[in-house]
Parts: C-alpha cells; structure tokens; sequence
C-alpha cells in the first residue's frame, strides 16, 4: 500500500501518503474497486499536519533558536504527505476505458504493476517510442502507437534545449526507417552519425540515404538540385514581397523550366513590373541559390546547377516510396536555402500522392512523412499571415494523401491553434515556459489541465504522449539512442532475416 484515499473530488484525489513510502509526481497508482480498478496520476504534492499552523511556526522558531529540543510525539500519525491524483482510465481485465467514477471512499491505492497495463497492447503497424513511466521511474511496458494513424495525422515534438529532442527522434527514425518514407531536414547533421553511432548503422542499409553537399561520406550521394526543378511556388516559405512572386509567375508562365535563369539574365517579360522590384528579386535569388552571371552568361557555385541534378528530386520521391529514410545534410546551408530544399521535394511528394490519390492507387503506397527542424518558420503564426506554404497545406489535408509532419519546436506558441490542434499525436519534453506548457495543453488529445507542473518537472529523456489513439496521456521513458543501436545490431547478427514487416503501412 502506498496510501489511502480520504478526501476529493473527480480529477482531484486527496490520498495521504504511507509515512514508509515515496510517491513523486507523474507517478501511476492503482486504487481497486468492486468492478475493477482505477489507474490514477499524482499530479499535485503537498505537506499536511494535524498540528496548526501556528504551532508549527512556533516550534520550527523555538528550535531554531536553540530553546530546546523537540520531539513529536507519533511523528508519522501526525505530520505527512498528502498527493493529489486524476483519473486515467478505468481497466476491467483487459481492457481500459474512460473512466467516469470516484474509486471507493478510503479505499487504498497501491503501486501499478505490469498486469494491471496489460491493455497496453501492441498495435497494427507498430512504432515503439519507448518504456512507460512511472514518476522517474521506468516501468518494463514498452509504449507503442499504430503507425499509420500516428505519422499521417502529424507529430508535434516539443521541449527545451536539451531535454533529449535529438534522442527521440535519433529513435524515432531508427524505429519507423523501412517501415514508411521519411524525408529529414538535417540542419545539425546529427542523425546519420559520421563519427558516431546514428542511422548509419541500420541493419537494412539500403533503407537508409543520405545526401550532403560537403564532406559526404563514401558511398553516400551529392545534393545538386538543377535550377529546372524550382518553380515559383516553392519560395512560399520564404519571405518574398507580393509584387515579386508576381513577377515570379509571370517569368515561369513565360519561360517555363528556364524562369530563373530569365530572371538572373534580366531578361523581359510582356507584364510590366517596377524596375526596383525586379532588380531586388534578381539580387536575392542570386544570393538565395548563389549564381553569378558575367557577359550574359549565369553561372553557379552552389548545389543549384544548370545543367547537373536533373533527376535527384525523382530519385529522392522514389526512395521515399519504397519506404526508405532520406537524410539531407543542410548543415552547410543557411535556413533559407534548407526550407527552399525542404519545399521543392515535399512538393514533388505531395503532388505525387494526390495524383496517386486520383488514380486510385494510393492504398499501395506507403505513409511518407516529413521531419521538421524549428517548425515555427514554416507553420509560424506570421509566416502563415504571409501565405500558405505546401508545410501548412499538408498540416490541413495531408492525412487524406497518406503524407504527414513530424514538426519540432521549442516554441509551440508560434503555430497557430489551428495546426496544433490537427498535429493529433504530441510528444512533449520538459518545457519551462509558461506560456509554452499552455499552447501544448490547450490543444492537446487529452485533458493535461492538471499537468503544467508535471511537464516543467520532466527531466532529459522524460515525456509525455498525448495522442488521439492512446488509451491517455502516456508518461514515457526515451531510452537511450546508442544502447539501443547495440542491441539491435547483436540482435539482427543472430537473425538469419529480417522478421519485422511492416507492410501494413502501406494500406489505406
């Protein structure tokens, strides 16, 4: 026994704590009824006495003050622990449901063990985020969600500095790589692992493509994207004035494939446009895509090429349909230039799928979703003021296309409610600020009202799930990215194949 319920309401449990006992915040407890048993949440901790406040405070300045030494007579019958628990779920057998019910008046409630979560199944098409949580401590119930549903109606991945971002999703990618098509923005290039442990290592390594413009490791591709795969709706993202995206489409609807160029040549377009307007365009696509042109002849530096990367947005579009991981290094890239990369691919993808979509033959592909970095320059709040961007049209419709976000932040305040609310799976790490904890818990798939301590408490490698297709808001506990790699790779040495299909994500 843990402790003993004695007072409350729903969603507030008073339970005085065993004198002999720990409870922490976030920690799980079960209180048994005559039906079943109900798994509740400490969320609250606070001290109480049966001695008045006023002779504590006198007591504590006696002792202080050296007037003697005193003792309580039956210490652990007079001053204790009090925690203040909400309802999770109701559990009969095994299965869990919304519970709607006081446990028993001075009923005890004691420590959850790994039969009473035995609803915890694993589902269809599962991705593994790590081992429950039970306060700081990690229970052995592994936690997984059905990864069609989970990837096509968006991730939000939120915490601060240092809270273990990278290790989740280091996991993450590691755990759904050949399972569905997954494009990453690598600004810090941290998830291949050039010199370290990281995707590098997956077992099934034609699954697994990286593209880098500097440095690139051997037997691994060169980004060179050809200035005939830009059009003018790919620089929605970016910040371009209203006159210059008109001057944009009236030099791709005259040019075609050879709109930038046109542009960078100075050459002209039947629609009249300010002189300044389009001398500022020219001037910040060059330095965007980084051309140079002399004796009316344009020249590139960069990964932008005129004549060379013809195919790789296909190649990219391909492997992501046959399910494989697709890193890009944007590591030597300024923002811009890595959004505009990010915007050109997913655009090709989306367009894909949605042909795909009218063809009929979108229930044979596979769930492609897109990882985010710093999503807020994309889905920010005045960004969006500024446009859509094929980011945003995907946070609205991808699901119904089978194409999805995974979207990172440490500011979740800066996306609209609107995009929040459709991101239906949350993954939230500690997160100190007020107003960060708010925006999370407001949109959230389960009631986290109570939980705004609970979050700014979590230590790194701590988390919690709220997710449309969790039973509740699940404490998690991310294991650790290179003890994992290890095991998994002693474990695929005694395979003779490859055991864990997938293939269910590719189903409609």
């Amino acid at each position: 026994m843990k402790g003993q319920i004695i007072s409350g309401r729903f969603g507030e449990i008073w339970v005085r704590k065993k004198s002999s006992e720990d409870i922490e915040l976030g920690e799980l407890l079960i209180a048994n009824t005559a039906k079943g048993k109900i798994l509740l949440q400490a969320y609250d901790l606070l001290y109480g006495s049966q001695i008045s406040k006023q002779r504590l405070e006198l007591i504590s300045g006696m002792s202080m003050e050296g007037e003697g030494d005193f003792e309580f007579l039956e210490p652990e019958l007079r001053n204790y622990t009090l925690a203040v628990m909400k309802n999770l779920v109701y559990i009969q057998g095994k299965r869990a449901i919304s519970s709607k019910a006081l446990p028993d008046f001075f009923s005890e409630v004691r420590e959850v063990t790994n039969d009473d979560l035995s609803f915890l199944t694993k589902p269809q098409n599962p991705i593994f985020l790590g081992k429950l949580r039970s306060g700081s401590r990690s229970l052995d119930v592994p936690i997984y969600l059905e990864g069609k549903k989970m990837l096509t109606h968006h991730v939000l991945i939120s915490g601060t500095t240092g809270k273990g971002k990278s290790v989740l999703m280091s996991n993450l990618l590691w755990n759904v790589a050949g399972k569905a098509g997954l494009l990453v923005l690598d600004p810090h290039d941290e998830y291949y692992g050039k010199d370290k442990v990281g995707l590098k290592d997956f077992p099934a390594k034609e699954k697994v493509v990286y593209y880098g413009y500097r440095d690139v490791p051997r037997g691994e591709r060169t980004l060179r994207i050809n200035l005939k795969s830009i059009k003018p709706d790919h620089f929605a993202c970016l910040d371009f004035s209203p006159p210059q995206k008109q001057a944009m489409n009236a030099y791709f609807k005259e040019y075609g494939k050879k709109w930038v160029e046109a542009v960078v040549l100075d050459k002209k377009v039947k629609v009249d446009f300010n002189e300044s307007s389009i001398g500022v365009l020219r001037r910040r696509m060059m330095q965007l895509l980084d051309l140079d042109f002399a004796e009316n002849q344009l020249y590139c530096n960069g990964i932008f090429d005129l004549n060379a990367g013809e195919a790789i947005i296909s190649e990219i579009s391909a492997a992501l349909e046959d399910s494989s991981l697709v890193i890009i290094d944007t590591s030597g890239f300024s923002g811009h230039v890595e959004l505009l990369i990010g915007s050109i691919i997913t655009a090709e993808i989306f367009s894909k799928y949605r042909k795909y979509k009218r063809e009929g033959t979108l229930k044979d592909k596979p769930v492609i979703s897109i990882v985010l970095e710093e999503a807020p320059r994309v889905l920010g709040k005045e960004v969006l003021e500024k446009g859509t961007n094929i980011f945003s049209t995907i946070a609205r419709e991808g699901r119904k296309f089978n194409v999805g976000l995974i979207a990172i932040t440490q500011l979740p305040s800066l996306i609209p409610r609107q995009i929040l609310a459709n991101m239906n799976t949350k993954i939230i790490l500690g997160t100190e600020m007020n107003s960060e904890r708010q925006a999370i818990i407001e949109s959230a798939s389960q009631d986290l009202s109570q939980d705004s301590r609970s979050i700014a408490s979590l230590d790194k490698g701590e988390a919690i799930v709220s997710s449309n297709f969790a039973p509740f808001a699940l404490p998690l506990h991310i294991p650790f990215f290179d003890e994992e790699v290890k095991k998994e790779i002693e474990k695929h040495k005694k395979q003779t194949k490859v055991t864990d299909s997938f293939s269910g994500v590719k189903l409609s």
